[in-house]
């Protein structure tokens, strides 16, 4: 079933190559690919792309074993890359602009007499609601839910939940103004 979904897909992809991997991958039929994208869950995992989302050139995305979901009417941007360690959640009508990064976990580093890479990952998830729009050269770390119609400052750092309606900006993000 997701192989004949995958299938369907491939014939959309508008240009270049891509890297889909087909296990664990639910693509809406109106999805549209561009060029150069990576779509990996070989560490476990699923990616589930809405209707009318689009992901364009040069983007990863790639479970390591955690869950991602992209809602409906999405705009992934250039180079930008979705990691889902500790699950993604992408509501619907989101804008990420280019080059930004979310990562669902985090080096544990609490141990002083153990090296950070043996310590292990926490991963809380991210959660960012319908109707934002995050700005280009943005980083979203772990554990952070962005509100509803959220506006992201390009190049922020955003460590803390976002209220709905709010734009932050800085790093760390900091509270600008209500929309």
């Amino acid at each position: 079933m997701v192989l004949d979904r995958l299938k369907k897909i491939i014939k959309k992809i508008i240009y270049g190559s891509n890297k889909i991997e087909n296990k664990n991958i639910i693509l809406d039929p109106k999805v549209w690919v561009y060029s150069n994208v990576v779509m990996e869950t070989n560490k476990g995992g699923t990616i589930e792309i809405g209707h009318s989302t689009e992901i364009l050139n040069g983007v990863l995305i790639l479970t390591y074993g955690g869950n991602i979901k992209i809602g409906s009417g999405c705009s992934i941007n250039p180079y930008t890359i979705l990691y889902g360690h500790g699950n993604l959640t992408i509501g619907n009508n989101v804008l990420i602009a280019g080059h930004c990064l979310i990562i669902p976990a985090n080096h544990k580093f609490e141990d002083l007499e153990r090296p950070i890479n043996k310590q292990g990952l926490s991963k809380k998830g991210i959660l960012i609601e319908d109707d934002v729009w995050i700005g280009a050269g943005s980083r979203i770390l772990d554990g952070v839910k962005i509100g509803k119609g959220a506006i992201i400052a390009a190049g922020a750092v955003v460590n803390k939940d976002v209220e709905p309606y709010t734009i932050v900006g800085g790093v760390p993000a900091k509270f600008i103004k209500k929309r």
